[in-house]
């Protein structure tokens, strides 16, 4: 009997939280998705029939808020760490304001692409991929945002406890992948306009 209870706490290290699991899916799908929008963008591009244009200095600037936001967010999974409720308020409650920033700067930076007659447009591709590669990745901020805001409360509500990290530590894998997606998708765009 002792054999089996200590072969149970072996399969045990290697179970995954359910809830991780799904995180994990969600972002093998989106990978999935951004592959087949940049792919599409590679092959239709090679068709011809393709404007070359600025992109946005503001895509550059959100860039910089994405960055930061990543650093906030992985303080804050630090500081629940060792225990330090007022830092984890104070780093999730930055990632929340860069966050904000950086989805706010995108409506904006949609706005020069139009001042600079980049619409929506189905007569020129090159220019809907741009509106749809980074309106879709807006989409996954938005939810990434939500996420951080539920934390943030919770941790107002000294609800976040350090020997309870699952949530907090999700939070920070799906905002670091979509820091990360951000980064790839406007050095592809600056590289392929």
């Amino acid at each position: 009997m002792k054999d089996t209870t200590l072969n149970n706490i072996e399969d045990a290290n290697y179970i995954i939280n359910p809830k991780k699991f799904v995180l994990w899916l969600l972002i093998v799908a989106s990978i999935m998705l951004f592959a087949g929008f940049t792919s599409a963008y590679i092959v239709r591009r090679g068709e011809g029939n393709w404007e070359i244009f600025n992109l946005p200095s503001l895509f550059a600037v959100n860039t910089v808020f994405i960055i930061l936001s990543s650093i906030t967010m992985q303080l804050s999974v630090w500081a629940l760490k060792k225990n330090h409720l007022t830092q984890v308020k104070r780093f999730l409650g930055l990632t929340l304001a860069l966050g904000l920033a950086f989805c706010i700067g995108q409506f904006y930076a949609w706005g020069q692409l139009t001042a600079d007659n980049v619409f929506f447009a189905f007569s020129n591709p090159s220019n809907s991929f741009v509106y749809v590669i980074s309106g879709v990745h807006l989409f996954h901020v938005i939810g990434g945002v939500l996420f951080v805001l539920i934390q943030f409360i919770q941790s107002l509500r000294g609800k976040i406890q350090s020997h309870l990290p699952l949530y907090t530590g999700m939070c920070a894998t799906y905002w670091h992948f979509i820091g990360i997606l951000w980064i790839y998708l406007y050095i592809f765009l600056y590289l392929y306009r």
